[in-house]
């Protein structure tokens, strides 16, 4: 039997949620489908769960900053309350009964379970069918990717998942990966006595942001203790109790863990994508600037591939809610979009690195200033390393990017993410009165570095 509803939505994570979740309280009969928690990777296994362990190992770093400044201290490690914050405060254990409430409580109906398209508007669920009048939004979000390497397939190496769930830390890890999340956590870890090692294949971490980025973070990993391994691919995984990676260069790296840690995939393999039209092979869901995919369907969140970010489903939920109601409003924009690798110093940007933008064509300016040659960067003292570094078209002298790395490197993104966004003149960006003593004040020195 088929049941015809409003909206369907497949996947309740951040931004199905969202769709679904405001579609029902506008009054709309809507079928929210989830096969695992809903909420979705971001509370339990992402951004939520990680922040707290970068938290704590903040303070950890913070104690060890004391001497020379303010006294002394010193700090024992201990993952327990860690693991118990995680388990008691963000996941409830890993238990959604409260989410699902949050969602029904709108009005809207909860299926668990694994959703499959079979034509436009029709979705199955374990044999129960349901035909959408107004259409389906998939939010069916991302997995962690496991690369072919020979040997990795049944060995109990962790993903981010695996590791947010532990209640003890291993004596070492290697992390195979160095973007955002792997640099996150090994960094955190290490922080916390696990001797680790970071095993990548590019030349730099954190590859797809500035170079100077890169730099930093490797420096600051090294001072953390932490071994970074850059241009080592890795040909084979063994495991007899601890991993054994061998790299090309016949390197043998060892640990009692591994984290693989190499990026995410859309889910698509599974949604019957096909049958609406859309190739399940690829690696995105192809959307419009209002998330339609095609006839009666519209993406949201990671399949869409601009970014899995908790931010980006959220935005645009928020367009395919308006775009169903038929409430009009602006479409998506990507040109500025902010995103934060919550290291310690922190690694904001938002729109064109300096590399892209000469690509893309553009004439360029650079203006940098060092975090520790400002007022208050050098106040700060320990703990200071960073920069902020703007990116600007020379032609139109608007932003087309920035970096702001260093502590609370995410907060002072905000303005520029602004000015990213609205195309905000540089000449008015120099007349702004900038609070003294403050980080974000040194986008004023970056400002005049472009003189």
């Amino acid at each position: 039997m088929t049941e015809e509803v409003d909206v369907v939505v497949v996947g309740l994570g951040v931004g199905g949620e969202e769709v679904a979740g405001r579609l029902a309280e506008a009054g709309r009969d809507v079928i929210g489908i989830e096969g695992e928690l809903v909420g979705g990777e971001c509370p339990y296994w992402g951004c939520i769960p990680s922040k707290m362990i970068v938290r704590a190992s903040d303070l950890l770093a913070e104690t060890a900053r004391v001497d020379g400044i303010a006294g002394r201290a010193h700090a024992i490690p201990d993952w327990t309350p860690v693991a118990d914050r995680i388990r008691d405060e963000a996941t409830d254990d890993w238990n959604d009964a409260v989410a699902v409430k949050r969602f029904t409580d709108k009005g809207g109906r909860f299926v668990r379970g694994w959703a499959t398209l079979t034509g436009p508007g029709e979705v199955d669920v374990d044999g129960k069918g349901f035909r959408a009048r107004e259409g389906v939004v998939l939010a069916a979000g991302s997995a962690p990717v496991v690369p072919p390497i020979d040997g990795l397939a049944g060995t109990p190496y962790w993903t981010n998942r695996r590791l947010l769930e532990a209640d003890t830390l291993p004596d070492s890890l290697l992390v195979l990966g160095g973007g955002a999340i792997g640099v996150e956590l090994a960094q955190a870890l290490g922080r916390f006595g696990v001797e680790v090692h970071i095993v990548e294949a590019s030349d730099r971490v954190i590859s797809g942001e500035e170079p100077e980025s890169s730099q930093l973070i490797e420096e600051i990993l090294h001072s953390d203790g932490i071994t970074v391994h850059l241009n080592a691919s890795v040909t084979s995984v063994h495991h007899d109790g601890r991993f054994t990676l061998t790299t090309s260069d016949r390197r043998s790296l060892v640990a009692d863990q591994l984290l693989v840690s190499v990026g995410r995939r859309p889910r698509l393999d599974r949604l019957g994508v096909e049958k609406v039209g859309l190739d399940s092979n690829a690696s995105a869901v192809t959307v419009d600037e209002r998330m339609r995919a095609g006839e009666k369907l519209w993406a949201v969140g990671d399949v869409t591939g601009h970014g899995v970010f908790t931010h980006m489903a959220m935005y645009q939920a928020d367009i395919v809610v308006r775009d169903i109601l038929g409430q009009g409003g602006p479409s998506a924009d990507y040109r500025a979009v902010p995103r934060v690798t919550f290291t310690d110093p922190e690694i904001g940007a938002v729109g064109m690195t300096e590399s892209q933008a000469l690509q893309a064509g553009h004439s360029v300016k650079i203006g940098m200033a060092r975090i520790p040659a400002t007022a208050r960067g050098w106040i700060h003292k320990a703990g200071n390393a960073g920069f902020i570094k703007l990116v600007v078209d020379a032609d139109r002298d608007v932003l087309l990017g920035a970096t702001s790395a260093g502590p609370a490197g995410g907060e002072v993104l905000s303005m520029l993410t602004l000015a990213v966004k609205t195309s905000t003149a540089v000449a008015t960006l120099r007349d702004m009165i900038y609070a003294y003593p403050t980080f974000h004040r040194g986008v004023l020195d970056a400002l005049h570095d472009l003189d």
